[in-house]
């Protein structure tokens, strides 16, 4: 009960502080996103949850819209359209390192995990916490399983919390470390939590952010 309570505690004043000093930076991200590229300047992609209820979580938009049947589409949904690039996606485990739906700004960003900086947002409402296991995709978690039939007893642990802005797999390697090695990874964050432990995730963070190893 203590590290639960301290930590929304940590979470709704941590997101508000962090959201006040990276409004500068979100701001000019959301300009160059409306100038360059057509579409919504944010993404809300489902994702799965605490107890695996799925929450929408806030993104800056970093991919092409696609027009499709006179519609134009989140590129999640011009996947759908693509088998080729769409099964080179699932093998890599739901990432790819040369993704052609990728803006040209999109790849800054996601380099230095500036998309991310919306799911702020998220943490402050609580449908997240700055620190806590990743944050799949539906499709993804029943995939991979079928995949990594092992991960199932990790998949259990990890939806118990809620996912988090950053976590173990961000300042360790990020998008090179792949399903079946994330799953434990954040199911061993869930039985080793601490408040020391997430406050050392987060003054980790900012220097992943930096040197951007990792991210796709």
């Amino acid at each position: 009960m203590f590290y639960d309570f301290t930590k929304r505690v940590i979470d709704v004043f941590g997101s508000f502080i962090a959201l006040i000093i990276t409004s500068p930076v979100m701001i000019l991200v959301a300009v160059i996103i409306r100038f360059t590229s057509e579409g919504p300047i944010f993404y809300k992609p489902d994702r799965v949850g605490r107890d695996g209820k799925l929450f929408a979580m806030f993104k800056f938009r970093s991919m092409y819209m696609y027009e499709i049947n006179g519609q134009l589409v989140h590129a999640e949904k011009y996947l759908e359209t693509d088998l080729k690039l769409k099964a080179r996606y699932q093998k890599g485990s739901f990432k790819l390192k040369i993704d052609p739906r990728v803006t040209s700004i999109g790849k800054i960003i996601r380099k230095y995990s500036l998309d991310e900086l919306p799911q702020l947002i998220n943490v402050f409402f609580g449908d997240m916490s700055l620190v806590g296991p990743r944050a799949y995709q539906k499709d993804e978690l029943i995939h991979q399983q079928k995949v990594y039939p092992a991960t199932r007893k990790y998949v259990k642990i990890i939806l118990t919390a809620r996912p988090g802005a950053s976590g173990p797999w961000q300042v360790s390697g990020r998008s090179f470390i792949n399903f079946d090695r994330r799953v434990i990874m954040d199911a061993a964050y869930i039985r080793r939590r601490s408040i020391l432990y997430d406050l050392w995730i987060i003054i980790n963070t900012p220097l992943a952010m930096i040197i951007g190893r990792g991210a796709v």
